[in-house]
């Protein structure tokens, strides 16, 4: 069965950093575009980032522009998403996502292939 896994979430003080990484088993990522989406208790999904299928072009929700960083490494079949400067409304479960997409750039609202299992990001005092 084709997978997505996540690793890195926790808890974090305001103003720290962590780096979510998502896995692909099963399939290759060369031919995807990847995407994290969150979501926080009582909200909705929120799309946060996106990278195209080469690592080429990226996009940012508002939110977190400036503050987080997506990147794609083809060659380990992974991706990461950095985040610095957290606040505590970046706490929510953050998802790792493949859309089967050969354009030059991503979109971050776009319907998803694969979907990973989640991690939670809590950012607290």
């Amino acid at each position: 069965q084709l997978q997505l896994v996540e690793s890195g979430g926790g808890l974090v003080q305001p103003g720290g950093s962590l780096r979510l990484s998502c896995a692909a088993s099963r399939f290759t990522l060369d031919y995807y575009a990847i995407g994290w989406f969150r979501q926080a208790p009582g909200k909705e999904r929120e799309g946060v980032s996106c990278i195209n299928f080469s690592g080429t072009s990226t996009k940012y929700a508002d939110s977190v522009k400036g503050r987080f960083t997506i990147s794609k490494d083809n060659a380990k079949n992974r991706a990461s998403l950095q985040m610095n400067s957290l606040k505590p409304e970046d706490t929510a479960v953050y998802y790792c996502t493949a859309v089967y997409d050969l354009s030059r750039e991503c979109k971050i609202d776009t319907e998803q292939d694969y979907w990973g299992q989640g991690t939670q990001v809590t950012v607290s005092s």
